[in-house]
């Protein structure tokens, strides 16, 4: 389930601030500051506990921070010394993937930014090198990247080759247009295509992914610098092609919803493709109940067909919303139709929407293009 920066999701009571921090997370960050000379970890664990109630996620991290703080040296290269010191063991290097990092660890990113953004720059990003070993420190570059762009892309365009894929990832991650939960960063979002151009050929999936949801944030204001950088990296071959490809699928899935001609064309669905298309769905489904579509798809000549379909919402507000879903894929012939067909639950509780009783009406796409329509009327729950 999606959760936003105030950590509630995951069902009725659920709290993910809770679950990140709380006593015995508190504990073992004071425990880890406890190597500093003169650092009294009853004193941090007792001040930030009692400062957890009522705040969210990232207001919990800010609060961590000014806890830890409290007991740091008030210059900020001493203080960037101690955090450095009582930094905890790096993540495993032997690992590709899915290895974000703990929460807790984000403190020296927050006072990087705190205390070294103005007048220590470098020494501050020296810290956010080392700090993102341990945790994931794309939310405090970018502060970095609006007061300082061009030194903070030089120190990045060096860690396009470092050693640790953590760095590596940041680079990428750190400078997405719209990286969820972080504030902007006030760049062209095509300055950073150049990192990108490095970090394509990266070894581990933790980078590529990266990499992929960059461009697909590129996609929704430039899609055609998408397509031409991912034909370039075809023709330099300097990734493997498989991974490219999946690369390739996941950078353009936003540019493909919207039918973009290019992205579909070099995922190999022609737009133009001519076709005759039968869309069945039952006239009325119940919230809760499963809403059953079923498609013929007949060619006049072969190609490839990538199907997906949009509910057209009923609000009663009357306020135009609209989601797009995968149907399925598939090669198509004058002599061989393509059928498709899904199950589709009106979840009462969907994460990201919500069913409203009324005409909802299904919209058709082949390659990006709509090609069938119909209505169906949801009635509440029985």
């Amino acid at each position: 389930m999606a959760r936003g920066p105030d950590g509630q999701g995951g069902g009725a009571g659920f709290s993910l601030s809770d679950q990140l921090f709380n006593a015995g997370t508190v504990r073992q960050l004071a425990g880890e500051y406890a190597v500093l000379p003169g650092f009294d970890p009853d004193r941090f664990e007792q001040e930030a506990l009692a400062g957890l109630a009522g705040r969210g996620l990232l207001e919990r991290l800010d609060w961590l921070a000014t806890c830890v703080e409290a007991q740091l040296p008030r210059d900020f290269p001493a203080m960037a010394e101690a955090l450095e010191a009582a930094m905890s063991p790096p993540l495993d290097p032997a690992r590709t993937d899915d290895d974000f990092g703990r929460f807790i660890h984000a403190v020296p990113g927050i006072l990087a930014v705190r205390h070294g953004l103005e007048h220590h720059r470098e020494r501050a990003l020296d810290l956010l090198h080392e700090a993102t070993r341990r945790f994931s420190m794309e939310f405090y570059i970018r502060p970095f990247l609006n007061r300082w762009p061009e030194e903070t892309l030089a120190r990045l365009e060096r860690w396009t080759g470092d050693e640790n894929y953590h760095v590596r990832r940041l680079v990428s991650e750190g400078t997405r247009p719209r990286l969820p939960w972080a504030a902007n960063v006030t760049l062209d979002p095509r300055r950073p295509l150049p990192l990108l151009d490095a970090l394509h050929a990266d070894p581990t999936r933790y980078v590529t992914r990266s990499v992929a949801n960059h461009l697909n944030d590129i996609s929704k204001i430039a899609p055609d610098a998408v397509t031409g950088r991912l034909r370039d990296w075809r023709a330099e071959a300097r990734q493997r092609p498989k991974e490219l490809d999946w690369m390739t699928r996941h950078a353009l899935r936003t540019a493909v919803k919207r039918g973009e001609p290019g992205a579909l064309a070099l995922l190999g669905y022609d737009p133009d493709l001519p076709v005759r298309v039968t869309l069945d769905v039952p006239r009325r489904v119940a919230i809760g109940e499963a809403l059953n579509l079923r498609v013929r798809i007949e060619a006049e000549e072969p190609g490839r067909a990538l199907v997906d379909y949009r509910v057209v919402f009923h609000r009663p507000s009357g306020r135009a919303a609209e989601k797009v879903f995968k149907l399925g894929q598939g090669s198509v012939a004058p002599d061989t139709p393509l059928a498709l067909s899904k199950r589709h639950v009106l979840k009462a509780e969907a994460s990201t929407f919500t069913w409203h009783p009324g005409p909802h009406r299904i919209v058709l796409q082949v390659n990006g293009r709509d090609r069938a329509e119909a209505q169906v009327e949801v009635t509440g729950r029985g």
